[in-house]
């Protein structure tokens, strides 16, 4: 191989199991031992050369393992001589990785990573003289793969300092040597691997976070140049690593997002260029930092997380995403939406930033984003911490908007991805909240709309009253007619039930009786509607009471202990009257 084809090698990527046939892995072997046969001639010279390199070693790098470090100073010459003509020759025996195996592994990765620090130092200038260790070292980085194949060698990996010697190299000059490591780090840390080796598994993820993992990775993205095919995988491949690190430790969601994830997503969200499939993985990464964790969702507003989302949001206003992955991408920047606002200080800022008047824009356009902005508008007004945004979507017309879905549910399609009765829960979540919400002039304006057109919004609630009213009796009966489980106490059944209860229907039938209560005690004219219709259909005001003192009951942590006796005190009131 003369020096033009060095400079020109590009080391492709190997298989997850080192050991399979494989056509890649194999071209890289043949790379390797084309290199290795140039130099058949000068075997005297490169024996001096790895003499050299263990001299320099024990000079420059003390805490460099050494035979003794590895195996114990029993070793008798011969073993010494064998390990060493293993180190010169570089050749693994065997498929299947063992103890032994890896040393030996790590032994020569050590050398070749300190050859080419040596090289690279003595002709900075002269990519030519480093580039034959280079290769090297990034074909050891591929046989290093083989751990993860054994997982129950994750702590001989620790115990022998391989972590920081790996991370190390996410900072090499050559961005193929760290995009290398990332997809080591990738395959090491695969959910399906780390599940095979709990002990492993805790040991390498400890010694991961031990050597700021998150930090390194973020500081590799920053230079990578998605333009090139093998660094564009390298980031896909970095935010695969944080994945499987937070899905087996739920505390990496925070320390990665402080130290630095969290912004370098919302700068590549930033970019203004075509969807691709990292961005898709990028909102999938940021929903997962933000999806748990409050402190997250602060420091998500506070590095303008608020704007970057309702600025890519705004590209859905009036187009659809044109693929199903893109569709995938705008659902996550919804859901990520959704979450920060469950924190109060990022309802401010969705006010500021005019977060309502593009959720009401995207409702009155019928496009896709439709969906999503409905349940955002449901986040965003809910709960005490919902006042300002309740008031100001009627201030905006926002009444005009949500009034004519609330009379129709659009029928399941392409377009609206809700089903029925997601699309009723988030629209009377939605009015419930601007009940419970508005006051003085907004009030107003809301309570007229259910004595307008003959009380047709009346007629409507009772519609869906005895809907849903069905669907909660049916999954009462069903639950009647369970097996108790005997090694479940009564409370937790009780919970359980409660829950299926909730979400089989009683959540939004929850919230149209809580309508109906609040219009019915506003006029005369709409609790005779109610009455009336109630009368005609066989059905009773006291399955409303019932409904409403349960939800009372069971009020949930929305807002402080105030609030929330506040709130059961008027429900109660609201029954007593009516």
């Amino acid at each position: 191989m003369d020096v033009g084809e060095l400079l020109s090698f590009k080391p492709e990527q190997t298989p997850k199991r080192p050991h399979e046939d494989d056509d890649d892995y194999l071209a890289n072997a043949s790379v390797d031992r084309s290199s290795r046969d140039i130099k058949k001639d000068e075997k005297s010279k490169r024996m001096r050369r790895i003499e050299q390199a263990k001299e320099s070693a024990d000079l420059n790098k003390p805490d460099l393992p050494t035979l003794d470090s590895f195996f114990g100073p029993e070793l008798t010459e011969e073993e010494r001589l064998n390990i060493l003509n293993y180190v010169e020759n570089e050749d693994v025996e065997g498929d299947v990785l063992d103890e032994v195996g890896l040393k030996k592994l790590l032994l020569v990765f050590e050398k070749r990573n300190l050859k080419n620090q040596e090289m690279r130092i003595k002709y900075p200038d002269n990519p030519e003289k480093f580039m034959e260790s280079e290769v090297d070292l990034h074909a050891v980085i591929q046989e290093l793969k083989g751990v993860a194949t054994v997982p129950d060698l994750y702590p001989v990996l620790v115990e022998l300092h391989g972590i920081p010697s790996i991370l190390e190299l996410l900072a090499h000059p050559n961005t193929d040597i760290a995009v290398a490591i990332v997809d080591l780090l990738q395959e090491v840390t695969d959910v399906d691997i780390l599940g095979e080796s709990s002990e492993g598994a805790e040991i390498l993820i400890e010694a991961l976070r031990k050597q700021q993992v998150c930090a390194l990775l973020v500081q590799n993205l920053e230079r990578l140049n998605e333009e090139v095919k093998e660094e564009a995988d390298g980031v896909h491949n970095s935010l695969a690593i944080v994945e499987n690190l937070t899905e087996m430790h739920s505390e990496l969601v925070r320390e990665a997002a402080e130290q630095g994830l969290l912004a370098w997503l919302l700068k590549r969200l930033k970019q203004k260029s075509p969807f691709d499939p990292n961005k898709l993985y990028c909102s999938e990464i940021l929903s997962i930092l933000i999806q748990t964790n409050n402190d997250n969702r602060l420091m998500l507003g506070t590095i303008d997380g608020i704007d970057v989302l309702l600025q890519q949001l705004a590209i859905y206003k009036r187009h659809d995403p044109s693929s199903t992955e893109e569709q995938e991408y705008m659902e996550n920047l919804f859901n990520c939406l959704c979450s920060a606002l469950m924190a109060k200080e990022n309802r401010d800022r969705f006010l500021k930033g005019e977060g309502l008047q593009l959720m009401n824009l995207m409702l009155r356009e019928k496009k896709m984003s439709r969906n999503g902005s409905l349940k955002v508008l449901d986040h965003a007004m809910s709960g005490p911490d919902g006042r300002e945004n309740c008031n100001k979507f009627v201030d905006i017309l926002g009444l005009r908007t949500i009034f004519p879905l609330f009379m129709k549910t659009p029928k399941r399609n392409k377009k609206h991805l809700l089903s029925a009765d997601e699309h009723e829960e988030h629209v009377c979540s939605v009015i419930a909240s601007m009940l419970r919400n508005c006051r003085g002039a907004q009030r107003q304006r809301l309570l007229s709309k259910f004595t307008e057109n003959d009380h047709e919004k009346v007629d409507r609630l009772l519609e869906l009253h005895l809907k849903y009213l069905e669907k909660v009796e049916t999954v009462d009966r069903e639950i009647d007619q369970q097996e108790k489980n005997p090694e479940i106490d009564e409370d937790e059944e009780a919970e359980n039930n409660y829950i299926k209860r909730l979400t089989g229907g009683l959540f939004t039938l929850q919230r149209i009786d809580y309508i109906i209560l609040e219009v019915s005690a506003t006029a005369d004219t709409v609790k005779q509607r109610v009455v009336q219709i109630l009368n005609l259909r066989g059905a009773s005001m006291k399955t409303i009471r019932n409904v409403m003192r349960e939800y009372a009951g069971n009020l949930g942590d929305d807002g402080d202990v105030d609030w929330k006796e506040q709130e059961q005190s008027h429900i109660v009131s609201l029954i007593d009257r009516f």
